[in-house]
């Protein structure tokens, strides 16, 4: 994968506009991973579906196949944003969800960034949680401005391990 390998980015003076652009984009750019995550974790709250489509441009693609691979699971590639929700939010599935964001690396041209961060999924059936799949995922994100926001164009998954039932995510 196309790891973000930049050292330490030079930093404009203090009370410069650059600065100021850089760390708005930034933490705009690490809050379309927490919109994905918590989108997902409130999947039972209204507005649930709002805010995780949020996180993606419409012509999104998902690419959970290498971490599902990783788990002996058969994933598709799933591609635009309503895919992607339908997918990932199907109500059938039954299950909870917690994920946390971790050790974002940024880069940012124009328009385009690519994001790199870890994260910790838990997974567990709805109405059992004696059972539980627990992912430690690396993230390769494509991002865009969209207006006044950036979403996520592209998004690889890749895990690094787990443990527990691979098909508590399936809702199995």
């Amino acid at each position: 994968m196309h790891i973000n390998t930049l050292g330490a980015l030079p930093v404009p003076a203090l009370g410069d506009e650059a600065l100021a652009k850089r760390l708005r984009d930034h933490l705009e750019i690490v809050d379309v991973l927490y919109r994905f995550g918590l989108g997902q974790d409130l999947r039972h709250d209204e507005d649930a579906r709002r805010l995780f489509e949020s996180a993606f441009a419409e012509d999104a693609v998902l690419d959970f196949r290498p971490a599902a691979h990783k788990c002996g699971l058969d994933i598709p590639l799933m591609e635009g944003r309503t895919l992607i929700a339908d997918t990932i939010l199907n109500p059938p599935t039954k299950i909870h969800t917690t994920h946390v964001v971790s050790n974002p690396r940024i880069q940012v041209e124009g328009d385009t960034g690519r994001l790199t961060a870890l994260v910790e999924a838990q997974h567990l059936p709805a109405d059992d949680h004696t059972r539980h799949l627990l992912l430690k995922n690396i993230y390769y994100v494509d991002v865009v401005r969209d207006g006044s926001r950036w979403v996520m164009s592209k998004v690889v998954i890749e895990n690094v391990w787990f443990t527990g039932d691979p098909l508590v995510i399936l809702g199995q």
